[in-house]
């Protein structure tokens, strides 16, 4: 009979869908007198089960308890559908007969012994009145009753509702294990929960669930689970161990173990990250992998040296060529040793003759403007521009609509920047505005609005000029004459609007320096003083991380992340600066 009845739902749910628009509209608005009424009307001819729950609701939100009682049960004479059991219970626990509440409660949860089946729509039932209790009950039933329905998913986010994080973080991962595909959304909806503090209670909480998993039932699946965990919690030395022990078990690849060793780099980890870089030079078999990994080495051991170093670096990049050859496998680690000449040794004619006989490789279309975008980049550091300018070109007519074609032309407007054509620069920036890349687009859009801003103030161009040197200048790594040049424009411009991109610019370097109570200072300035500029957020972001990670004042910090998220949630740093702000609070990550 109850098959009958929800097919008969079903077909004239359809039926009469379009007519039950005013009874929602009344519904929808509050006039649930005349929703009643109407859903009646409908009712009658049809017996929708929709309109059953609606006629219960409208009697409930109008107070009439003993009218929605008794209509249902009449329906429940004629129909033995378990969710009406629900409606009946909660319809006394709105009239505070909370015993007779639990009785049909505990009736419709029995019903699941006799019929597995029953756990849908009671739940739905339960859950659409947030009897979350009842809903657990009944679904950890229906499991006990028929195994092969697994409801872990719905569990956990019952248990988070319920507040019992434990269970909840059990029941998502024992539902990502026999749901693989899930695992992405698992780790999303675990997040909201767990924060980058070791210490937090919930993490613990986990890592104590996983460490119990991995005891019990040895699965890289934990290990994987556990890598993940102390890599939100940065800390990636834990991470590593247990990429570890997943490659002992499964050597086909070290990728897993090249990513964290990249997120170890993009975090600063440094001594972490040349831990799990070395491990991939002892360990890798393939080429190219072995290759990427000394590359990393290298480029971290450059960024940790000093002039004094650069000899041995030297050798240590000679000792590569030897051992694995100059050619197009190797073609990054020849761009890196020739940026490394031209850059740090301040050797460019050097630079430039190696780059010239990687040029005579057999290399692809790409591999070409890889070569020639530093090529380039090598004579602007030595202010030959129009040379430049000709690689840039080149780059952009041999590798149309790509990436680095759009690098090539942002490069072109920078170098006629710092040469002082300021009219093409602009002109090339416009076409970058729509750049399929969100950086370049982006600096595209910060170099415009500063040429922009300044081209009009002074025919001569002054200012603008001389912060286009200084800008040159901190390519060239020649730090201290731009700030240098930076304070001339601070003293001898003062009116200008260029000040406060003079300001932030001269704050980078501070901190490229490591002085950062003058960063501190400028960043200081340009809060007080020009709230209402476009660099407001790009300075509160700033001093803010100042606070958060060199000078140790994660109240100061929280208030930067604070302003940032409540004035100016249009800023490129809105989402990092809430999710420092909640880290800093000690509440969970998103």
């Amino acid at each position: 009979m109850r098959i009958l009845f929800v097919l008969c739902f079903l077909f004239t749910a359809q039926l009469f869908s379009q007519d039950d628009g005013i009874a929602r509209e009344y519904y929808k608005n509050g006039d649930f007198e005349k929703a009643l009424f109407e859903y009646k009307k409908l009712y009658v001819v049809s017996p929708n089960i929709n309109y059953v729950f609606q006629i219960i609701s409208s009697y409930q939100e109008l107070e009439q308890y003993n009218e929605a009682e008794s209509f249902l049960l009449k329906v429940m004479e004629r129909y033995n559908y378990p969710s009406f059991v629900v409606e009946l219970g909660y319809n006394y626990q709105l009239k505070n007969d909370l015993e007779n509440a639990n009785v049909q409660y505990q009736k419709a949860i029995t019903s699941i012994d006799e019929n597995p089946t029953n756990v849908f729509s009671i739940t739905r039932s339960f859950q659409s009145h947030s009897l979350v209790n009842e809903a657990i009950v009944a679904y950890e039933k229906a499991k006990a009753a028929e195994p092969k329905y697994n409801f872990d998913l719905q569990l956990a986010q019952l248990y988070g509702e319920q507040g019992n994080i434990e269970k909840m973080f059990t029941s998502y991962v024992d539902f990502a294990q026999s749901n693989p595909i899930s695992l992405g959304n698992i780790k999303r909806a675990i997040s909201d929960f767990i924060s980058e503090d070791s210490q937090n209670e919930n993490n613990i909480i986990f890592r104590k669930i996983l460490l119990k998993k991995v005891q019990q039932e040895p699965h890289v699946f934990w290990n994987e689970l556990l890598s993940w965990l102390f890599i939100q919690q940065n800390d990636f030395k834990k991470a590593f161990a247990q990429e570890k022990a997943i490659f002992s078990r499964q050597p086909e690849s070290l990728l897993r173990i090249e990513e964290l060793a990249d997120i170890a780099f993009s975090k600063n980890e440094l001594e972490t990250a040349k831990e799990i870089y070395t491990f991939i030079t002892t360990t890798a078999q393939d080429l190219d992998i072995l290759i990427e990994a000394h590359h990393h080495l290298i480029q971290l051991e450059t960024k940790q040296s000093t002039k004094e170093n650069y000899s041995t670096i030297d050798a240590k990049y000679q000792e590569l060529f030897n051992k694995f050859g100059t050619f197009s496998q190797t073609l990054k680690l020849q761009i890196a040793y020739a940026h490394f000449l031209a850059f740090n040794k301040n050797e460019p004619r050097k630079a430039a003759s190696f780059l010239e006989k990687t040029l005579e490789l057999p290399l692809n279309d790409l591999q070409q403007a890889e070569v020639k975008l530093e090529l380039g980049d090598i004579l602007v550091l030595q202010e030959k521009f129009n040379d430049a300018l000709i690689y840039y070109t080149q780059i952009q007519r041999n590798s149309k609509n790509s990436t680095i074609s759009q690098e090539a032309r942002y490069k072109v407007a920078k170098a006629s920047y710092y040469k002082g054509d300021f009219k093409w620069a602009e002109s090339q920036l416009k076409v970058l505005k729509a750049s399929t890349s969100q950086l370049i687009a982006n600096d595209a859009l910060d170099l415009k609005l500063l040429i922009s801003d300044n081209k009009y103030e002074d025919s001569t161009q002054t200012a603008l000029k001389l912060y286009a040197k200084a800008d040159l200048l901190s390519f060239q790594n020649r730090t201290d004459e731009s700030i240098t040049l930076l304070d001339k424009i601070l003293n001898e411009h003062k009116t200008e609007p260029i000040i406060p991109q003079a300001l932030f610019k001269q704050a980078q370097l501070f901190e490229e320096k490591a002085q950062f109570e003058k960063a501190e200072a400028n960043y200081e300035t340009i809060i007080e003083n020009y709230a209402d500029g476009i660099l407001v957020d790009d300075a509160y972001f700033h001093l803010a991380e100042l606070y958060d990670y060199q000078s140790n004042q994660p109240e100061k910090a929280k208030s930067l992340y604070e302003k940032i998220i409540f004035n100016h949630a249009d800023s490129i740093y809105f989402v990092e600066a809430r999710k420092r702000y909640r880290a800093l609070r000690g509440d969970a990550i998103n």
